[in-house]
């Protein structure tokens, strides 16, 4: 995996991916025990970025309350920003497809050339959402992801 690593220009995956195909991971974290250090993945980022030189860090974080119940935010990096998205406690439907919908909504915000703050919380409101519905795809429509990303999670009907 290193040898490609410098082809890479964003570079997307979890703290397991970092530590089992780059051997770095992040200082006194245990997602066993949902102790997550954010500055410890931050210093997994930058070595990503010096090494080999990719423009753009992201991953998910995921802590498992029960099978049923989970806490999920996203970190994306640039650099100079270090961006953490809110924090959503989810009910499972299916865990399959939140990574790919974190992925798609990190590429769609850097694409639409957004800030970071602002790709980091759309692509986490993306991946929060797939897990509530089943099957591999994500089927929401862009306006609840924004809804969502822009701080509106009562869950009430919108018309």
């Amino acid at each position: 995996m290193k040898e490609i690593m410098r082809d890479v220009d964003v570079c997307i995956g979890n703290e397991e991916d970092a530590e089992c195909c780059l051997g770095l991971k992040p200082e006194a974290t245990d997602v066993f025990t949902n102790k997550l250090n954010i500055e410890g993945y931050k210093a997994v980022f930058e070595k990503i970025r010096q090494e080999y030189g990719c423009q753009y860090v992201g991953c998910t974080l995921r802590e498992s309350y029960s099978a049923s119940d989970n806490g999920w935010s996203v970190l994306c990096y640039d650099g100079k920003e270090f961006c953490h998205s809110r924090h959503y406690d989810i009910r499972l439907v299916d865990r399959g497809g939140g990574g790919a919908s974190f992925a798609a909504g990190f590429i769609y915000g850097l694409l639409h050339q957004w800030p970071l703050q602002t790709v980091a919380e759309f692509a986490g409101a993306a991946s929060a959402l797939k897990h509530t519905i089943y099957g591999g795809f994500n089927l929401v429509s862009l306006e609840e992801v924004y809804e969502l990303a822009g701080g509106d999670a009562s869950g009430r009907v919108q018309r």
